[in-house]
């Protein structure tokens, strides 16, 4: 596995179903390496404490390779990296094969999986659509958590080197 892109965001305030909401999904590609950090990516916009940032949840990945099965199911929007809010933008990510406790050394920091993403309504938020949060259980393309077990950094092309299975 490789990285395709590395992506933050800033703390955003939209409109969603009569209410103001403020999130941290609007997610965009940068050039440069990012900081992972204990509890986070720095720079990275954290809202929602339950759901995202900590230690067991600092840096999120989603796979390239679910980006077309998406793009089908919602040919309206437009796809950039960073789309589900993942820090990490990975090549040939796949659920099926890879396990909470794979640890990988990536760029100068080690970082470990912990869970598979659980998604908030703040995913339907970014889609304009909630029934996503559905789909995206259902379609077993939900990405995984990493907590941090050494603070470095990470960058576009960077490969995931898989120390522990």
């Amino acid at each position: 596995m490789k990285i395709i892109s590395v992506n933050i965001g800033a703390r955003k305030e939209i409109q969603w179903k009569n209410s103001l909401v403020t999130t941290g999904i609007f997610k965009y590609p940068v050039k440069a390496a990012i900081s992972l950090g204990i509890e986070n990516v720095a720079n990275d916009a954290v809202v929602d404490r339950i759901y995202h940032g900590g230690l067991n949840k600092a840096v999120y990945a989603y796979g390239e390779n679910h980006y077309a099965h998406w793009q089908k199911l919602y040919p309206n929007l437009e796809f950039n990296f960073g789309m589900f809010g993942e820090n990490l933008t990975i090549s040939k990510l796949c659920e099926d094969q890879i396990f909470v406790g794979d640890t990988f050394e990536v760029g100068s920091a080690i970082i470990e999986v912990t869970k598979p993403r659980e998604p908030c309504y703040k995913l339907g938020v970014r889609f304009g659509d909630a029934k996503v949060i559905k789909q995206f259980w259902n379609d077993n393309k939900c990405g995984v958590y990493f907590k941090v077990l050494q603070i470095g950094e990470v960058k576009t092309g960077d490969v995931l080197k898989l120390v522990k299975h």
